[in-house]
C-alpha cells in the first residue's frame, strides 16, 4: 500500500492469546464490551472483571434504598464506570436530571460517551469533572438533591490499567492520581517523606502491621541511590522489608502489604481522607428535606468517617434517620465480584 509516494506497512492487529491473555493491551476483545459480549458474559460468569470494565457493587440494596421517583433531581458524586448512573437513570423513567462527578479526565469522557450511546444524554444527565468534595458548589448552582450516592471505591478500569500504576500486580509508573493531570505521583510523594511520615502513612490509612519495617527498607533503597518509581520496585521493596517472616506465610503477607501500601500511598497523594470529611460536612446542606444519601466505603479509614458523620448530625436532628448497622453485599454478589467482599454501605435520610 502506498500514500504520497511511500510504501506505507501494514500493521497486523494484536491477536487474543490464548483463552487467557494476561498483558492489559493484550485483552482487546474485554476492552470492547459492546462487540464481544460472549467474552465479556464469559469472564464475569468465571467471577472476573473484565479489563477496562467495572462492575457496580450494591446496586439493589442502593435502588431499594434510594426510592428514586420519576421527575426527582440525584447526584452521583463519584461517577466512575457509570454502573449506578445508569440504574438511577431508569428509575427515572426519562423525567429528571442526574448530576455525575469525577475527578478523573481519562475515564469521565468514556463514561459520559458510553451513557449517551445507551440513550441518556444532557437532557437527563450532566457529567462534570469535579472533586466530590465540591458538592456545595454544584447544590449552590442546581438546587438541593433529592437523592445523592457517593461510591468510594477506586473503579476496576483504573486498577487494571498498568499506565495508571494503581495495583502492584501490573508494570507500570508508581502514579496513583484519580486525575493525572493534578498534583504530584506517588514515586514524588516518596521520594519527599521521611522514615517517621511514612510509617505513620502506613499505619493511619491502611493499619499496615510491618510499617516499620516498609518504611525502612523504602529509606534503605533511597539511601543506597535506588529509584521508586515503578509499581513492580515498590512491591519489590515491600518483599524484602517482609524477607524476615517464615517461607510458608511470606507469599501471601507480602501480597496483603503491599496491597495495603499501595492503598495508603493512594489515599495520601489524592487526600482521599480529607476530601471525604469535606464531602461529609457538606452533604446535609446539598440535601433536599427527606432527601437520601447512600455511600459504599472498602476500607475501615472511610467507614470509621462516614459513620462517625452520620451519627453526629443525627444526634443534631439534621438527619431523621441514620444506618444502625452496614449494609453489605450478598454472597451471591461476592462470589461472582470478588471486589465486593470488602464494601459497606450506610445511609442517611435528612429531616
Amino acid at each position: 500500500m502506498e500514500e504520497n509516494g511511500q510504501k506505507k506497512e501494514h500493521k497486523r492487529r494484536v491477536r487474543y492469546k490464548g483463552t487467557h491473555p494476561k498483558k492489559y493491551s493484550e485483552k482487546y476483545k474485554e476492552l470492547n464490551p459492546e462487540k464481544y459480549a460472549d467474552t465479556i458474559d464469559h469472564v464475569i460468569k468465571k467471577g472476573s472483571t473484565p479489563a477496562g470494565m467495572h462492575i457496580s457493587i450494591c446496586v439493589k440494596e442502593i435502588i431499594d434504598f434510594l426510592q428514586i421517583q420519576p421527575g426527582q433531581k440525584g447526584l452521583d458524586a463519584t461517577l466512575g464506570y457509570g454502573g449506578h448512573t445508569k440504574e438511577m437513570l431508569k428509575c427515572l423513567q426519562g423525567e429528571g436530571h442526574i448530576y455525575g462527578l469525577d475527578v478523573d479526565p481519562i475515564e469521565s469522557a468514556k463514561t459520559k460517551k458510553r451513557l449517551e450511546e445507551q440513550g441518556f444524554g444532557e437532557d437527563i444527565l450532566t457529567v462534570k469533572l469535579m472533586n466530590f468534595a465540591n458538592i456545595d458548589e454544584v447544590a449552590k448552582e442546581v438546587g438541593p438533591f433529592d437523592f445523592i450516592l457517593a461510591d468510594l471505591g477506586v473503579s476496576s478500569m483504573q486498577i487494571d490499567n498498568p499506565e495508571r500504576g494503581f495495583s502492584y500486580k501490573h508494570e507500570g509508573p508508581l502514579d496513583l492520581r484519580l486525575n493525572p493531570q493534578k498534583g504530584i505521583s506517588a514515586a514524588e510523594r516518596l521520594k519527599d517523606m521521611t522514615p517517621d511520615e511514612l510509617e505513620g502513612m502506613l499505619v493511619e490509612n491502611s493499619d499496615e502491621p510491618y510499617a516499620e519495617e516498609i518504611a525502612k527498607a523504602v529509606m534503605n533503597e533511597f539511601r543506597r541511590g535506588h529509584v521508586i518509581e515503578t509499581t513492580t520496585q515498590l512491591r519489590d521493596v515491600v518483599e524484602k522489608a517482609l524477607v524476615c517472616l517464615p517461607k510458608a506465610e511470606r507469599e501471601e503477607q507480602v501480597k496483603k502489604a503491599c496491597a495495603r501500601t499501595f492503598q495508603a500511598l493512594r489515599i495520601d497523594v489524592n487526600s482521599e481522607f480529607e476530601v471525604l470529611e469535606s464531602f461529609l460536612e457538606k452533604l446535609p446542606d446539598a440535601l433536599a428535606p427527606g432527601g437520601r444519601a447512600a455511600i459504599l466505603t472498602f476500607h475501615s479509614g472511610e467507614d470509621r468517617l462516614v459513620k462517625k458523620s452520620f451519627k453526629e448530625f443525627k444526634k443534631a436532628g439534621v438527619y431523621r434517620d441514620v444506618a444502625r448497622d452496614v449494609i453489605r453485599p450478598s454472597k451471591e454478589e461476592c462470589l461472582y465480584n470478588s471486589r465486593a467482599k470488602s464494601t459497606k454501605m450506610r445511609w442517611a435520610v435528612k429531616e
